[in-house]
């Protein structure tokens, strides 16, 4: 059996990380939101299913701007979601059921309400205090046009102009400030930020936009041009390090200078970067002597086809074996469509398109979703590295597409004009109860609203029923740690077309059908399969077995 346990400094290399939205998961006071005591209170039900980690999405104090990414102090927590003290508590707690911490850092922005931009627009031009900032002098006779043609992921341009004249930069949300991290100041205040929650028994970081952090600000600052401003194809047009503000070379000197603040610490703690970047790029923020980790979107983003799938598969663990990291996989998180619904939507869909049409154009059959999607996750916690599973996913949960446009949080749709919805759709608090006007999320009415459909997903209803979603992820999980070996895999070479089959060590193998026709079924034990398997011997349509 691995060892997985805090015996091992390397127990991060093929763990299962679950992945809380702390304003979804349960609410403990009743007010609408989740928080941490809520956590708490429900971390049994991680160590039932059999995870190993849970990474905490942002609990900080926040306006809420970008669903908790825009972050007024990096060392409290929300007063809406509780307190250090509770904080305190849910971290002896998950110790306790032996599961790892991991938090959220958000080092490229803070909120417009941090004490640190409020005194920057307090201060004057040229000032120490907007130096933490990015700030410059607009274009135009008056200085009334932004100092770029940077884009804001969000929508519009990247820069908003304070009363002074000047124009601060937002890749994000205005409410989001970008942190200038040429300035030393920012750099230390991070370290002391990493210290401050590892001192409190934190195991582990998850860094956002990692590789947003370096910026070229070299005076005249220039625009992206046609290159474009945002995406990973803005990245392939331009020379590798090279482009205004993403993925830029010495964004990787702040990493390894964390490396040392995570070494000090017995053992090490650990982390992963979110970097939106090709491949071979993403693999740098990975080397042992930075994060040693990055999360692997090729995957999240590969069709349901099996030639494109075994190279995305075959491809992410030579990049990451190329720098001595392992690879991670992840079908579904907080920024993506779940996956039970992605799986179905027709090639060459847009899920954005799809979401504004409220789930309707295509329509999604949710049972063919949630059996492509039983059939995935097998496939992905047999794979070499570690996983990281969102909430929910072990319900089944599908999308909720259909959320009225009146209820709404995520600023996307506001900053591009009601073009699309955003990703509240699948942040909809969970359902661990069949009844109750929140399904057992909390005493009352939810942040969004849950459709009625989700009793039928609850815990409640799924514990220890034969053949539910949440029992399969629990034998699954129970099954994985006991078959796990080394991080190599070996293909089948004569599997069928359509067919992904591949061994991990000496008595593991996992086939799954892809295609659209019955194929026959390899011989073994079947240790678990991801839907029941009809008899004749054979691997129906979008199923995964495992077999020893």
């Amino acid at each position: 059996m691995a060892d997985l346990s805090s015996r091992n400094p390397d127990w991060w290399r093929q763990a299962v990380i679950y992945q809380v939205y702390p304003r979804s998961f349960a609410d403990a006071d009743g007010d609408g939101l989740g928080d941490l005591r809520g956590i708490t209170q429900r971390l049994n039900h991680l160590a039932t299913l059999g995870v190993d980690a849970l990474w905490l999405s942002p609990f900080y104090p926040s306006e809420l701007a970008d669903g908790g990414y825009d972050v007024a102090d990096h060392r409290d927590v929300d007063p809406r979601l509780g307190t250090l003290d509770d904080f305190d508590a849910l971290v002896t707690e998950a110790h306790r059921l032996g599961l790892k911490v991991v938090v959220d850092v958000v080092p490229n922005h803070t909120s417009d309400r941090h004490p640190w931009f409020q005194e920057a627009l307090r201060a004057a031009p040229g000032s120490a205090a907007r130096d933490r900032y990015v700030f410059r002098e607009g274009r135009g006779a008056h200085g009334e046009l932004p100092p770029t043609d940077w884009q804001s992921l969000f929508g519009g341009s990247a820069w908003r102009r304070v009363p002074d004249g000047e124009w601060y930069l937002h890749l994000f949300a205005p409410e989001q400030p970008d942190l200038n991290w040429d300035d030393e100041e920012v750099r230390a205040d991070f370290r002391t930020t990493l210290r401050f929650w590892s001192d409190r028994g934190v195991d582990g970081f998850r860094v956002d936009v990692a590789h947003g952090l370096a910026k070229d600000l070299t005076e005249p600052l220039r625009d992206v041009g046609d290159v474009g401003a945002t995406g990973e194809e803005a990245l392939l047009a331009v020379p590798p390090g090279s482009h205004p503000y993403w993925d830029r070379d010495e964004v990787h000197a702040i990493y390894r200078d964390w490396r040392t603040v995570f070494d000090a610490y017995s053992p090490p703690r650990t982390a992963v970067a979110e970097a939106w970047v090709p491949g071979t790029r993403r693999a740098l923020y990975a080397r042992p002597d930075e994060l040693g980790q990055a999360f692997n979107f090729e995957y999240l983003g590969a069709p349901w086809d099996a030639e494109e799938l075994r190279d995305v598969i075959t491809a992410s663990l030579a990049t990451a074996r190329a720098v001595g990291a392992p690879a991670t996989w992840v079908l579904s998180n907080h920024d993506v469509v779940r996956h039970a619904s992605r799986l179905v939507l027709p090639p060459g869909t847009d899920p954005a398109a799809w979401l504004l049409s409220g789930g309707t154009a295509p329509a999604v059959d949710a049972a063919a979703g949630l059996r492509r999607a039983r059939a995935a996750t097998l496939l992905m916690l047999a794979l070499p590295g570690s996983a990281y599973l969102y909430q929910g996913e072990e319900l089944g949960l599908p999308e909720v597409a259909d959320l009225p446009t009146e209820v709404l949080q995520d600023p996307i749709w506001e900053h591009t004009g009601h073009v699309r919805k955003g990703r509240d759709g699948c942040r909809v608090p969970l359902p661990w109860t069949t009844t109750g006007p929140s399904y057992g999320f909390g005493s009352g009415a939810a942040w969004l609203p849950q459709p009625e459909s989700f009793a039928a997903y609850a815990v409640e209803a799924q514990a220890g029923t034969e053949g539910s979603t949440l029992e399969l992820y629990r034998t699954a999980l129970r099954l994985r740690r006991k078959l796990l070996e080394d991080e190599s895999l070996t293909w089948t070479p004569e599997a069928p077309a359509g067919v992904l089959d591949l061994t991990r060590g000496e008595a593991w193998r996992c086939v799954t059908n892809l295609g659209a026709e019955p194929v026959p079924l390899p011989p073994g034990e079947v240790l678990l399969s991801s839907v029941p398997l009809p008899g004749g011997g054979t691997l129906p349509p979008d199923t995964t077995v495992w077999l020893a």
